[in-house]
């Protein structure tokens, strides 16, 4: 089955040759030594933010987003978050069918799901994906007044100028009372959902990017936004930000 001239990568299609998909990874998306992208041109403005699930992020992109929007002067861009539809986005942009978003968790895979999926339909495998995924978040970020959430937007763009890197994070008790009210779970459920999500974004970074997510030198902010409310966290992000712009200009 194929999906476009990019299958051509599938050739690749023995375990060991999966083994180094990282790194192919990796180089697709610039991403080089000692975690540094190589870019000769300033992106932005814009903001990534990673989180700890139940942290509040899509929440807080959208006061962060209405702030910022308040201190541009008229005729600037929009801004713009991109969090759920982030995934539907990166399809879009490489052509491929929007029905892929229900089989694109944040989270590694294994050679064998990513051959079934393949085999069934679902979806192209992850050394296809993943390097789409991440080009439609340097484009969003090039193209700036964007804020991105998860899929490793904060590494993929470690050391380009004028995007600001945050990292939310909670207790876990308050982030699954926080995931229990919002979607009607039952305390069990909820925290499946937390403890699931936070094993997946940990696995696609490292897997993907070679990285911890939970490294806090990645971040020029981190929160707890146990301590501090949501509408706090959009002023402390907005005003960060927007020293992080004017340095890079």
């Amino acid at each position: 089955m194929l999906w476009g001239e990019p299958y051509a990568a599938h050739t690749m299609n023995t375990e060991a040759t999966l083994n180094k998909s990282g790194s192919f990874i990796l180089s697709q998306v610039g991403y080089g030594q000692e975690n540094e992208i190589i870019h000769p041109l300033p992106f932005g403005p814009g903001i990534t933010i990673s989180q700890q699930a139940g942290s509040g992020a899509h929440t807080i992109s959208e006061l962060t987003s209405a702030l910022l929007q308040k201190s541009e002067r008229p005729g600037s861009p929009p801004w713009r978050v991109f969090d759920r539809q982030l995934v539907e986005k990166a399809l879009e942009e490489h052509d491929l069918p929007k029905r892929f978003a229900r089989h694109m968790r944040e989270d590694r895979r294994t050679y064998l799901e990513d051959v079934t999926d393949e085999l069934c339909g679902l979806r192209p495998p992850s050394w296809i994906l993943v390097p789409q995924v991440a080009e439609t978040i340097k484009h969003l970020l090039k193209g700036g007044h964007v804020i991105v959430v998860g899929r490793g937007a904060t590494v993929i763009t470690s050391r380009m100028p004028g995007i600001f890197h945050v990292r939310l994070v909670a207790s876990l008790e308050k982030r699954i009372e926080r995931v229990q009210n919002y979607h009607n779970l039952t305390l069990p459920e909820a925290t499946r959902y937390v403890e699931g999500e936070d094993r997946g974004s940990r696995r696609y970074v490292k897997a993907h990017f070679n990285a911890r997510i939970e490294n806090e030198l990645l971040y020029h902010l981190v929160i707890n936004t146990d301590r501090v409310s949501y509408e706090d966290t959009a002023k402390l992000i907005a005003a960060g930000a927007l020293q992080c712009f004017a340095k890079a200009e």
